[in-house]
C-alpha cells in the first residue's frame, strides 16, 4: 500500500504470500493517478518516497531513482541508530485504518480478484471518512 503524508491510500496491491514487499513498489507508484493541482500542470509522481529498510535493496531503491523521485528508503543493513521523531512511518496508521473492516481483516476469498476489491473498497471508504471529517463536499 502506498499512503500520501497524512496517512490517505493512494495504491493499493494485493499479491500472494510468497511474494516480497519490495517487489510490488514500482508498480505501485506508476498506478498512482493524476493528481489536479491548483495552478499548473497535473501532477503524476511524489517528490518522494519512504520506506522501512525491507524496501532497501540495491535495484527497489535504483528503480525509485529512475523515475526521478527523491528515495528516503534506508540501505537493508545500514546502521538504525535512535532515529526516534526523526521519521515517521504513516502508513502503520493507515493499516490500523484498514484492519477495523472485518471483511479484509483476514483473507477469505477465492479468488485475487476479489480480495483486491476489498481492499479498494476499504480504501475508498478511508478516504470519504477523511474527507466528510474535513466538511469536504463529494460529488457523487
Amino acid at each position: 500500500m502506498l499512503s500520501e503524508a497524512a496517512g490517505i491510500p493512494l495504491a493499493v496491491f494485493t499479491t500472494p504470500a510468497n511474494i516480497r514487499d519490495e517487489r510490488p513498489l514500482t508498480d505501485m507508484l506508476d498506478a498512482l493517478p493524476a493528481v489536479k493541482r491548483p495552478n499548473g500542470h497535473r501532477r503524476y509522481k511524489p517528490d518522494e518516497v519512504m520506506a522501512d529498510r525491507g524496501y532497501g535493496f540495491p535495484w527497489t531503491i535504483a528503480a525509485v531513482l529512475r523515475r526521478r523521485i527523491a528515495s528516503l528508503i534506508p540501505q537493508r543493513g545500514s546502521e538504525h541508530g535512535s532515529g526516534l521523531g526523526v521519521r515517521r512511518y504513516v502508513i502503520g496508521r493507515t493499516m490500523a485504518w484498514m484492519a477495523r473492516f472485518r471483511r479484509i481483516d483476514h483473507c477469505r476469498e477465492r479468488t485475487g480478484e476479489h480480495w483486491q476489491a476489498f481492499n479498494e473498497l476499504a480504501c475508498c471508504m478511508i478516504c470519504a471518512e477523511r474527507l466528510d471529517k474535513h466538511n469536504v463536499a463529494v460529488a457523487a
